[in-house]
């Protein structure tokens, strides 16, 4: 099956072709419009003052006013057609690029840190919106306005030309040389933005242990850095955009200069004098409103590069259409995983295999690659060696949205959402199951602890579900975990903020997905998470040592005189 082309910037800009048609069309009839002012002059010049006709200067006077109407109106309306362009590209790269954000974490991993797609979309759409590509329409234009010149005097066109490419040179040089400090100054906004989201989100932790200090002394050196770039760019920006409009400002002075020359020998009329310095002045001014624009063109160009880049690495694979939800197994055949972005193996040398109904317990000292294998057995981190199959599928055989619907998990920092409790539990579909998230909140055993909220199930919890204890969030971690009895469920260290009663409902929730089919997996420090399984996993160092019956490998792997404590725990529970 071939894989669907993944969105790009260009692409979806491309969709409006037939409005940037009618755009450049619009940019057309507007720059002959712009003759108006020259032509107006060199009537005014020519024929009003030599008739002394006051009809035919107020007849002129009428139809200008027009024109510049006429002119104001389409103006209007082509700054208004690139702002809905804009819009509609925002719109259709704005689901993609939040699936970005979602996916490139789990691609490269910390390198993410510094990458802000949702930056690059709307450093995009302020260009698309902005006065920017009017001027790029118009600069077409500009050898119309040589040649009409060209047709009042051979020198006054040599002029007009060679002007035109001294400015041409320098919005080269400015292009070349803006390259880098753009870059640069892209990224310090990168880290800058991140360093101030890591703090946002553990305030709590900072604040606690008095890292504000420290952490805000940092956050003023990468604002520090970042400003010395901004200035750069601007700086950078600012020269050229003077040497221009000097530049511009001198030619048109020296058009005046030369059509008075060539009135004093009578090689041209007044009118021509005047009517060739507005030409000249319309001509350049295009070049030199786009060089005004230049960071933003800039910026926007790089943002699409890494925009388009983002969206290709992390587009997926094509899933198998109508495969069907696994029920019978999960095989992990010689796996080995390493963190999105990592090149070093984190666990290796990974092979068990589980029916439906079993319960497996992984066990090993804190390093070792317990959560290592929770990541990859649900997805989020890749296989570097081996497989993971379900029912002999791999998991990219599956979409993400397919993948999560049999798939239950609770990683060991549990991520709750600002919204509902009910929100929370059934992972906000849009198409949420009431008696589901009953069943699910039901089986984490947190129903009645859920209805002496404030509003029960549609209680706001906060961001990262700030308004509950430790031990609620985990629960309600568990209940999302369950929503729509996933086949697998794995849980990384479930019961590490729970009570007795707590661990006794952890536990008749993990046999009752054993019991209805489910496959379990459990990461664990503590024995009692153990006691709803059948089947033990070893790891040390990164790599599998045992895996068998649960209390077979717990004779092997625990010292003799504490199998009867280990097995007293198991029981009680």
């Amino acid at each position: 099956m071939k894989n669907p082309k993944p969105p790009t910037v260009r692409r979806s800009i491309s969709a409006f072709r037939l409005a940037f048609v009618a755009i450049f069309a619009i940019s057309a009839v507007l720059n002959l419009l712009m003759l108006t002012g020259p032509i107006f002059m060199l009537q005014v010049y020519d024929r009003v003052l030599a008739s002394n006709s006051v009809p035919t200067l107020l007849a002129l006077a009428g139809i200008a006013i027009l024109l510049y109407l006429v002119s104001g109106m389409l103006d209007i309306l082509r700054l208004r057609a690139l702002n809905r362009i804009a819009m509609g590209v925002y719109a259709r790269l704005s689901g993609p690029t939040f699936s970005v954000n979602l996916r490139m974490p789990i691609l490269i991993g910390r390198a993410a840190a510094g990458v802000s797609p949702s930056r690059d979309l709307d450093a995009i759409r302020r260009f698309l919106g902005s006065p920017g590509p009017a001027a790029i329409c118009d600069l077409p234009f500009m050898p119309f306005y040589f040649l009409i010149i060209f047709l009042f005097h051979p020198w006054m066109g040599i002029l007009a030309v060679a002007g035109g490419a001294a400015i041409f040179v320098l919005v080269v040089l400015n292009e070349i040389l803006s390259r880098t400090p753009s870059k640069q100054l892209s990224e310090s906004s990168g880290l800058q933005s991140a360093l101030m989201s890591t703090a946002r989100r553990n305030a709590e932790a900072i604040n606690a242990m008095g890292m504000g200090d420290s952490l805000g002394t940092r956050y003023s050196a990468a604002v520090e850095r970042h400003y010395l770039r901004q200035q750069a760019v601007s700086d950078h920006g600012n020269l050229f955009s003077s040497i221009i409009k000097t530049l511009r400002l001198m030619l048109q002075s020296a058009m005046l200069g030369l059509g008075a020359y060539l009135v004093i020998y009578q090689e041209v009329s007044p009118g021509v004098m005047i009517a060739s310095s507005i030409i000249m002045a319309r001509a350049l001014a295009p070049i030199e409103q786009a060089v005004s624009q230049w960071p933003a063109f800039v910026a926007s160009r790089q943002a699409t590069v890494r925009l388009d880049q983002a969206l290709q690495a992390c587009a997926q694979s094509a899933a198998t259409a109508g495969l069907p939800a696994p029920t019978v197994d999960l095989r992990v055949e010689g796996l080995a995983t390493a963190a999105p972005g990592s090149q070093a193996p984190f666990l290796q040398n990974v092979a068990f295999e589980l029916k439906a109904g079993d319960g497996l317990g992984v066990v090993g000292a804190s390093g070792s690659g317990k959560s290592s294998l929770a990541r990859a057995l649900v997805g989020v981190w890749p296989s570097m060696a081996g497989s993971i199959r379900l029912d002999g599928a791999t998991l990219d055989q599956w979409s993400d949205g397919e993948r999560g619907r049999f798939i239950g998990y609770l990683p060991q920092d549990v991520e709750l959402f600002d919204g509902t409790v009910a929100e929370n539990i059934c992972r906000f579909s849009s198409e949420p199951d009431i008696d589901q998230i009953l069943q699910a909140a039901n089986a984490a055993g947190i129903h009645h602890m859920i209805a002496g909220l404030p509003d029960g199930y549609q209680t706001q919890i906060g961001d990262s579900g700030n308004f509950l204890s430790g031990g609620q969030r985990q629960r309600l971690g568990l209940a999302r975990a369950l929503y729509g009895n996933p086949f697998l469920l794995v849980l990384d260290e479930p019961n590490s903020n729970l009570d007795t009663l707590g661990e006794r409902a952890l536990t008749d929730a993990l046999k009752a997905v054993r019991a209805r089919g489910g496959i379990v997996i459990v990461i664990a420090h503590r024995p009692a998470a153990l006691a709803a399984v059948n089947k033990t996993l070893m790891i040390q160092n990164g790599t599998q040592v045992q895996f068998g019956d649960r209390d077979e490998v717990l004779r092997k792997v625990v010292p003799a005189n504490r199998v009867p404590a280990q097995r007293r725990q198991l029981d009680a529970v």
